[in-house]
C-alpha cells in the first residue's frame, strides 16, 4: 500500500516536524518510521489476502471504467461478507482513496520542491505551491483522459512502482551507509546484509515482472 519512495517522504516530513517540535530526536523519528513501516506491512498482507480470497478466481471480468470497477469491487465484498457490510466497505474504500490523495498531494510536491532546489541550486520559497499546482492539474488531466481505461492506468502505476523500487532501495542504502550519515547511526552488519538481500530481491523481481509482462 505504499511505494518505496515513501522513505523520502518520511524524511521530509521528519524535517518539517522538527521545525515545530524542538525536542524531536532520532528516537522520535524512528518511532514514527516503525509505526508506519509495520502498519504498511500489515495492510499489505491484508490487501493480498483480500485480493486472493475475494477477487482472484472469482470469474469476474473487471470493467476498465473507474465508476463501474468501484461498484464491482464493493459488490464482491458485500456478496462475500453480507449486505450489512455495503456501507462499511464503501466508506473504507472512499477513506483509503481520500487519505492516499491527501498524502500524495502533500508529499510529492515537497519532494519535487527539494529536488528542484538541489539540482538547480534554487531556493524558491514558492516551489511547494508550484509543484502542488502542477501535480493537481496533471492528476486531473490523467484521470479524465484514462477514466475509461482504469485497467491500463493501474498497469502503468504498478509497472512504474516495480521498476523504480530497486533505484530507491539502492540510493537509500548508499546514503545511509555513506559519510553523510553519522557513524553511530549507520546500519549494523546484519542490516547491511538484509539491505543487500532486499536490493537483490527487488532487482530480481523487477526483471521477472518485465519478462512476465512481455
Amino acid at each position: 500500500p505504499a511505494p518505496l519512495d515513501v522513505s523520502v517522504w518520511h524524511s521530509i516530513w521528519a524535517l518539517e516536524k522538527k521545525k515545530t517540535l524542538k525536542d524531536y530526536t532520532l528516537k522520535n523519528s524512528m518511532f514514527d518510521f516503525n509505526v508506519g513501516y509495520i502498519g504498511t506491512a500489515i495492510l499489505g498482507v491484508c490487501f493480498i489476502c483480500l485480493g486472493y480470497f475475494v477477487m482472484y478466481g472469482s470469474g469476474e471480468t473487471f470493467s476498465d471504467s473507474a465508476g463501474a470497477f468501484s461498484n464491482q469491487l464493493i459488490e464482491m465484498y458485500t456478496s462475500s461478507l453480507g449486505e450489512w457490510s455495503y456501507y462499511i466497505i464503501g466508506v473504507a474504500a472512499f477513506s483509503t482513496m481520500l487519505s492516499t490523495t491527501i498524502t500524495t498531494l502533500d508529499a510529492s510536491p515537497r519532494a519535487m520542491s527539494e529536488t528542484t532546489k538541489l539540482i538547480l541550486d534554487n531556493q524558491n520559497k514558492n516551489g511547494y505551491l508550484i509543484w502542488l499546482t502542477i501535480l493537481a492539474f496533471g492528476t486531473i488531466t490523467i484521470f479524465f483522459a484514462l477514466s475509461s481505461q482504469m485497467g491500463l492506468l493501474i498497469k502503468i502505476a504498478t509497472i512504474l512502482s516495480f521498476l523504480t523500487a530497486p533505484f530507491y532501495a539502492i540510493i537509500n542504502y548508499i546514503l545511509i551507509s555513506s559519510e553523510n550519515t553519522p557513524k553511530i547511526n549507520r546500519p549494523t552488519k546484519f542490516m547491511h546484509l538484509l539491505s543487500i538481500c532486499g536490493i537483490i530481491y527487488l532487482l530480481g523481481f523487477s526483471i521477472f515482472f518485465l519478462i512476465k509482462g512481455i
